[in-house]
């Protein structure tokens, strides 16, 4: 779904330190690095979910780290395991693995209240894990969120043969789009657990505000797909904001400044109303 972004010269550099490694009790470890919040003003953190095969180093994840040390505010990026450098094989990963993973973290790593942010698959993840821990979410960005993906995009767009393939050898190599000499592998593990995490078929319990950020020109995610997560949201206070020319990745310096825009003014929304709870209805 998604592929990390080579940083241009007026992109945000990856952070040269050393991930920390959190340790799971079933001996997995998850890479991340955290920025604590120096701001007493600023209680809530911020963390950022990944997209599919993509990594903590990417353009997004850092250019949201850099805006949030700028404003003394916590955040989070981490790898699920099977990606970047964290622990397992990610072949052997599934969407029900990669949650556990951020809610893991999200438990481990962070106190208070958080904002997620979520990119293509990782909006999947936010969503899952916004239902997962309720009491500790205030509000969500998604960025070409793509819930449901692996049923309404990946098995949807497989041949019968790719699929009787897929059954027969338990995967499949795809074509990739961002580096053709290394193919997807999908795993019938991946499409199978996916369907235990399908969030778009019934009303889904969120009632936090949502942001979405939908590219037109999103080759791997219909911009069709931000407004049926709008209807399946119980939350009446959701955004889209569709961009013409935008694509997946959304990695532009546009992009990333619409981005920490829209996030700052979800946070200055989310604190207002926490400081005067009152003034609001």
């Amino acid at each position: 779904m998604q592929a990390p972004a080579t940083p241009s010269p007026q992109q945000p550099t990856p952070q040269k330190l050393a991930p920390q490694k959190l340790k799971r009790e079933d001996g997995a470890t998850i890479a991340y690095h955290f920025t604590p919040g120096l701001s007493p003003d600023k209680p809530m953190g911020v963390v950022f979910m990944g997209g599919f095969r993509s990594d903590m180093e990417g353009t997004k994840a850092l250019a949201l780290e850099t805006w949030c040390q700028d404003q003394g505010r916590a955040f989070l990026r981490f790898d699920y395991t099977g990606h970047g450098q964290s622990s397992g094989t990610f072949e052997d990963g599934c969407i029900g693995d990669w949650a556990e993973d951020a809610i893991y973290a999200l438990d481990h790593l962070t106190e208070g209240p958080q904002v997620l942010v979520g990119s293509s698959m990782g909006g999947w993840i936010m969503l899952l894990t916004a239902l997962a821990r309720p009491e500790r979410l205030k509000g969500l960005v998604g960025l070409a969120a793509a819930p449901d993906f692996t049923e309404d995009l990946m098995w949807r767009e497989l041949s019968e043969d790719q699929r009787a393939e897929m059954v027969r050898d338990g995967q499949v190599a795809l074509p990739n789009d961002y580096d053709p000499t290394e193919p997807y592998i999908i795993t019938h593990h991946l499409i199978e657990d996916g369907k235990q995490h399908l969030l778009l078929r019934d009303p889904l319990n969120i009632q936090v505000p949502v942001r979405l950020i939908q590219g037109m020109k999103d080759a791997d995610v219909p911009w069709e797909t931000a407004l049926k997560i709008q209807d399946a949201l119980i939350s009446e206070n959701t955004e889209i904001q569709f961009v013409k020319n935008g694509d997946h990745r959304l990695s532009e310096p546009a992009d990333l400044e619409r981005l920490t825009r829209t996030l700052g003014n979800l946070l200055t929304d989310l604190e207002r109303e926490a400081a005067c709870p009152s003034s609001t209805s």
